[in-house]
């Protein structure tokens, strides 16, 4: 997500409400790893790249979704012998994508401005998001400075 960083936070400072989509797990062989992002505005703006167009745009229409129906979710995509036309990688691997709404008005956005502003700065920090779990904990942000706060 570093590569959008710095855009995200414009979006941010902006007020704009956005999806963002990030590959958090890969199996075989992937054309992005972990951490890669995508991002869709209200407007239909997308920013940056899960899996260099393979899936790119399943994963705009599940950003557009969330943004509308608020709901973070944990997608698979990956080749299928059971279903020749379903979205998937052409390159044999798998890779698992969150999206998360975040909206101008959610509680959590804060942690997200403050991740996106520190990456925009070039600061260190990290950024731990529930991937597994409670279906009302999935994509809850945790950011933490170098000092541990």
């Amino acid at each position: 997500m570093l590569d959008i960083a710095t855009e995200l936070n414009r979006w941010v400072e902006e007020g704009r409400d956005f999806a963002v989509a990030t590959v958090v797990a890969v199996g075989g062989s992937a054309p992005r790893g972990p951490g890669a992002a995508l991002a869709v505005d209200a407007e239909g703006t997308a920013i940056g790249s899960v899996s260099g167009g393979c899936v790119e745009g399943a994963v705009y229409d599940r950003c557009v979704q969330a943004l509308e129906d608020g709901e973070t979710v944990l997608e698979r995509f990956g080749y299928s012998d059971d279903d020749a036309f379903a979205v998937g990688l052409t390159c044999g691997g798998v890779l698992e994508v969150m999206v998360t709404p975040v909206r101008a008005d959610a509680p959590d956005r804060a942690v997200f401005a403050a991740a996106l502003a520190a990456a925009a700065r070039g600061e260190t920090a990290a950024v731990a998001r529930v991937s597994r779990g409670p279906a009302e904990l999935l994509g809850r942000a945790l950011f933490v400075r170098p000092d541990g706060s």
